[in-house]
Order: C-alpha cells, then sequence, then structure tokens
C-alpha cells in the first residue's frame, strides 16, 4: 500500500461542523483513489484537516481533486481555501480552492501551475469549469445607457464567492445610520435651516477627526485652495489645459486682465500654457433631484477658468455657470474682484458626483444608493433622475484611452510636472500605475513566451471580445476598447487598466470624500436657490438659503462618512493571502512588487511631512485591492 497525505485548509464558514458529508478523490496520470470521506466535525474555521489516503499503485502525477457533496434536503455552504498534497515520494503539490461549496454537487480542483488553454492536457475539465461561471456571470442592462452589470436583482443573489462576508459591511442604509451615531448628528436632524457659516463649525468641531479637515474650514473660501482642490482634492479628473476657449464661455481679455501677473494677455497666457480650465458640459441639461416636493433643488453646468500664476498657484479668475447660447444676462461671468459673497456663491458651485462599483458593491449600490429613493435622492442635487443622466452621458464618452492613466493625462494636457507642479494625484499615480504595470509585465512574461501565444489563447480574446461587444456597448463606437489583443504589451496594459482602476483610480477619488465635503460650505451637496444670473444680489442670506438644510446636510455628512471608511480586514494593494499562482516565479514577481510598493509608500510617506495638507489617497499602503465601498 502507497500512502498519500491530504491537507484541506478550511476557513469563513462559522460552524465546525456541516450538514452534508463531502467526499474527496484523488486524480492521477495512472490512476485514482477511492472516494474518502472527509471528518467534517474537524472543519473549524481556518484548520487544517490531514487526510491519509492508501492506495494500492502509485497513481502517477497528481492532476485533479475532486471534492463531492452528498445531496440532502438540507443544503448546506462550505468554504475550502485550498488542498495540498504529499505523494509517497515527499513531492507536494497545492491545489488552490478559496471557494465556497455550496450547490455544487462536484467541485473539480486543478494544481496552481496554470496552464494556458492552448497547453492544456485537461481540457475536457476547463471547459466544464467555464461553462459553470458562464451560466452564472451573465450580462445585464439595469437601466438604458448604464455600464452592463451582472444579472441579479439583489445582493442575495450573487454567486458566494464574490459576496462580501459581513452584509451589514456593504448595507448603505446601515452604515449611513450608524454614520449618524458615530458623528453625533442626530439632533441636528429635525432643527431648520442654518442661520450663518458659524453654524457650520458647531457641527463641523465634533465631527472633525484630523488635520487635512481642519485646514479645509480654515481655508475653504481662499481662491488658492480652491484652485488646489481641482490637483488634489476629491476629484482630481477634471482639470485640462486650455488652449482655446469654449464657444459659450463670456470671458474677456478685459475681465481677468487684474488677474494675471506676468503682463501678459489672456490669448499670450493661454498660448503659454499658464491656463487650464474645469468644463462641467455633462451637467448641461441634467435634471436636479426632484424627489422632494417640499424643496425645490437646482443644478448648474459651469465653467471655471484657472490660472497657474508666476508663484505657480493655481487660481480660479472667472466662474460662469450658465451656457446659453448667445452671450447675455444668463452668462453672467463672475470675478475674483466681484462683491464677496458672489464670488463665494459662485464658486460653491463646483461640483460633480463620483460613482465607481465593482460586482458586490455595484449591486448593492444599484439596491440602495442609486435607487429611486437611495440615500443619493435624500442628500444629493444629482439624485433622481439627475444621476441617471450623469451616468448615461459619461457612457458616451467613455474610451478606453481615458482609463490608461499615463494617456488620461496626456488628454488633458497635464502629464509635465514643470508646467503644473504640486499635482500629487497625477505623480502619485504614475508611481503607482508603472509599478503595477511592472509587475502585470513581469506575469504576463512567465505565461506568455511570445506574441504569438496571446494570439492563440482563445480565452483571453474571448474575455476580451465579451467586454467589448457585450460590457460596453453603450460606449461610442470609437471607445477603441480593444476586441482582440494582438501583443504582450496590449495584454499588460490591458490587465494594468482593469487592476488600476479597480485599487488607485477608485482610492483616489472615494477616501477623501470626508475630508473634504465633511465643510460643507467647501462643497455642498445640493443647492436649494438658483445659480445667481447677474452681479450685486448676493448676501450671506441668499447663501445661506442656497445650501443644504440641517437636514440634508447631516444625509451628506453621515453618507460621505461611510462612503469613506474601508472595509473591515481590508486587503491593500499587493496584499494577496489567497494564493491561486503557485509556480515560484510569480511568488517572486510578487515580491518585488511588494517591495516597489513600499518604495513608493516611503517616498510619499517623506513629500506628505513637509505639506500642510498631506496627499495619501494613491499611497499604496491605503489602497484598497479593489472596489469595496
Amino acid at each position: 500500500m502507497f500512502k498519500y497525505t491530504v491537507s484541506v485548509t478550511t476557513g469563513k464558514q462559522k460552524f465546525a461542523e456541516t450538514i452534508n458529508d463531502i467526499y474527496l478523490t484523488l486524480v492521477g496520470t495512472e490512476g485514482c483513489s477511492d472516494r474518502i470521506l472527509l471528518d467534517k466535525s474537524r472543519f473549524a474555521r481556518g484548520s487544517v484537516v490531514p487526510v491519509d489516503v492508501s492506495v494500492k499503485k502509485i497513481l502517477g502525477d497528481i492532476v485533479l481533486v475532486k471534492l463531492e457533496k452528498e445531496e440532502k434536503v438540507l443544503n448546506d455552504h462550505w468554504y475550502c481555501r485550498c488542498i495540498s498534497v504529499t505523494t509517497p515520494s515527499g513531492d507536494c503539490v497545492e491545489f488552490p480552492c478559496y471557494r465556497w461549496i455550496a450547490d455544487d454537487k462536484e467541485v473539480v480542483l486543478r494544481d496552481g501551475k496554470d496552464p494556458l488553454p492552448q497547453d492544456d492536457n485537461m481540457k475536457e475539465y476547463r471547459r466544464k469549469e467555464l461553462g459553470s461561471r458562464q451560466l452564472l456571470f451573465r450580462w445585464k442592462e439595469w437601466l438604458p445607457g448604464f455600464p452592463m452589470s451582472i444579472d441579479v436583482n439583489a445582493s442575495t443573489e450573487l454567486p458566494l464567492d464574490i459576496q462580501f462576508e459581513s452584509a451589514k459591511s456593504v448595507d448603505f442604509s446601515l452604515n449611513y445610520i450608524k454614520a449618524i451615531r458615530n458623528l453625533g448628528l442626530n439632533k441636528f436632524m429635525k432643527l431648520s435651516s442654518w442661520k450663518d457659516i458659524a453654524d457650520f463649525e458647531k457641527i463641523f468641531v465634533k465631527i472633525k477627526n484630523n488635520r487635512e479637515q481642519e485646514y479645509v474650514m480654515q481655508n475653504w473660501n481662499e481662491d488658492y485652495f480652491f484652485g488646489y482642490q481641482f490637483l488634489n482634492g476629491s476629484n482630481p479628473v477634471i482639470i485640462r489645459k486650455c488652449m482655446n476657449l469654449p464657444d459659450k464661455f463670456a470671458v474677456t481679455q478685459e475681465m481677468v486682465k487684474g488677474s494675471l501677473d506676468r503682463g501678459l494677455t489672456l490669448q499670450e497666457e493661454l498660448k503659454a500654457g499658464n491656463i487650464y480650465i474645469a468644463d462641467y458640459a455633462i451637467l448641461e441639461g441634467v435634471q436636479a433631484n426632484d424627489t422632494d416636493p417640499d424643496t425645490k433643488q437646482y443644478l448648474a453646468a459651469p465653467f471655471c477658468l484657472l490660472y497657474k500664476n508666476s508663484q505657480n498657484e493655481i487660481l480660479p479668475i472667472a466662474i460662469q455657470l450658465s451656457r446659453q447660447t448667445t452671450a447675455g444676462v444668463g452668462n453672467t461671468v463672475f470675478l475674483p474682484s466681484d462683491n464677496e459673497y458672489d464670488w463665494m456663491l459662485a464658486k460653491m458651485w463646483l461640483l460633480i458626483p463620483h460613482i465607481r462599483f465593482t460586482i458586490a458593491i455595484n449591486t448593492a449600490a444599484r439596491e440602495k444608493l442609486i435607487c429611486k429613493s437611495g440615500l443619493f435622492d435624500k442628500a444629493n442635487n444629482t439624485g433622481g433622475i439627475g444621476i441617471v443622466e450623469v451616468i448615461q452621458k459619461a457612457m458616451k464618452t467613455l474610451t478606453y484611452k481615458s482609463l490608461c492613466f499615463p494617456e488620461a493625462m496626456k488628454a488633458r494636457g497635464v502629464e509635465n510636472k514643470e508646467d503644473l507642479p504640486n499635482y500629487y494625484y497625477r505623480d502619485d499615480g504614475m508611481m503607482v500605475w508603472e509599478a503595477i504595470k511592472s509587475f502585470v509585465a513581469d506575469v504576463v512574461r512567465i505565461y506568455y513566451g511570445s506574441d504569438e501565444t496571446i494570439q492563440e489563447d482563445e480565452e483571453i480574446q474571448a474575455f476580451v471580445q465579451d467586454v467589448c461587444f457585450s460590457g460596453m456597448k453603450n460606449c461610442p463606437k470609437d471607445c477603441e476598447f480593444p476586441n482582440s489583443l494582438k501583443t504582450r504589451e496590449q495584454l499588460v496594459e490591458y490587465l494594468t487598466v482593469v487592476i488600476f482602476t479597480a485599487s488607485a483610480q477608485h482610492a483616489a477619488v472615494n477616501f477623501g470624500q470626508y475630508d473634504w465635503f465633511a465643510w460643507i460650505p467647501n462643497c455642498p451637496s445640493t443647492m436649494r436657490k438658483p445659480p445667481p444670473t447677474q452681479k450685486g444680489q448676493v448676501d450671506m442670506k441668499y447663501i445661506m438659503e442656497s445650501l443644504p438644510d440641517r437636514g440634508r446636510s447631516c444625509w451628506h455628512l453621515g453618507a460621505v462618512w461611510a462612503l469613506s471608511q474601508f472595509q473591515d480586514e481590508e486587503l491593500f494593494l499587493g496584499v494577496y493571502p489567497d494564493v491561486h499562482f503557485t509556480e515560484q516565479p510569480v511568488k517572486e514577481a510578487t515580491k518585488t512588487f511588494r517591495k516597489k510598493l513600499v518604495e513608493v509608500t516611503n517616498i510619499i510617506k517623506t513629500r506628505n511631512e513637509k505639506l500642510k495638507v498631506p496627499y495619501w489617497y494613491l499611497s499604496p499602503d491605503r489602497i484598497p485591492n479593489s472596489v469595496a465601498i
């Protein structure tokens, strides 16, 4: 008799014993073992259960491990992390699992060496696994013009393997209630509107939790800080170099000459590359939130002209809140030299939503965040039909290259550090992008020896084609999402886009929300008065009547607090406890990746020590591996 020692590593299940019996079979090139009943009483959370399998003859190379669950009236869920098999000769073979054994009657595990489809000797099992996954992961259009998503109606319908371990962690309503309680906002919810800016201070001193938020409160109305937020705030992706003024922007040389400190004309500054613009065209024609019949809400589609002065500060020099086809009263351009309150209110109108989700959070968001009567409806002027229109418009302009970070910087004319210093979102983003790309390139070279091997990989080609023609079907025809990959470099870029977007890009626009939005005058979630069309008509009373009332302010604070929190047991970039790839070269590539991320983290940490407002949103040690909130 020959003995194989099998180690079964469990995890996640709460109970030590399952209802159904689990059988294990070893499959080798020279034969199979008998079915072995596993001792389910030993399957405590995170335990390693040894199992001896005796056979009459050597099985050859162990290529598969079969797990079979006995069918009963009551069906249970059992999580298996991995299985290792030690042969009679002492060799150890790893079989990654990291999945729930739920409705499946049989699960077939393969070793972690992962051959390409064209090199696989077990094509039958591979096709069977792909077929079962295609039944689980199907496209669905939630609303016309939206990004395609998974075909489920509720989070509970998702495959267990991609559900959050704790449903409470992604319950926006529960998280909001927790936020209201933690921030002590209950007593403010039903009070009347604010009387003056000092009223905001009364609540802010109770809810601030870092020096960044304190700095926002103290400097929110300063022009230099307003401009700084276009570079390093929670929406650092809209600023772009301006070479020619938009037709609907009525700004003139005469209006801004007092703000240009080099003695040049506006046209000369444009030509020199010192003028930038924030153009909120995506909000033009969008219907404001009308879900509350008691409070009318308003939206604007502003232009903001920004100037890089001789001290390398980015300053707003002109703001236009409307965009009429012809010049007139409606196209009033507000200036720093205007009445204090005119200029203050004009700056308050520069806002736009940020939406990024992956499968599990996407489903939860459709259920409770951006759905009818969701949290967005309660606090934001882009709630209701507004958020739908914004996403539909965004999809019409989404391109593949806009997701490639270096290309996105070039497209906006902001890639040069000398032209635009202190743009930490760009600087840190480039370091993280290059670290991810280098890691992906290392792994791709391990598996793909040539460009031809990419072209022959029918699975990766089918995946890319499916994303292009199904997932991105609502994008413009010239969106340039590839429908095939010809080279290893193309595959590296494609995978880098996926990883960077779901990790770093989301972190950059998400986790700073509470820092920047907790001081409500800095970025109001809604406006209750229409944008001014003439100068000299705004005073502090009008501003306070425009800002969100106490109830909406509390909804807003609760929402951005909840959205800015990391998940319990968050896994950050480069941390992969589930070992799906067992080959040593991949493990070495992962170590190199982690080392580079530590270097980037240290560079950012050293720089931040010298800044009044540290920028840490793209520090690798604070970038979750994927979108989880």
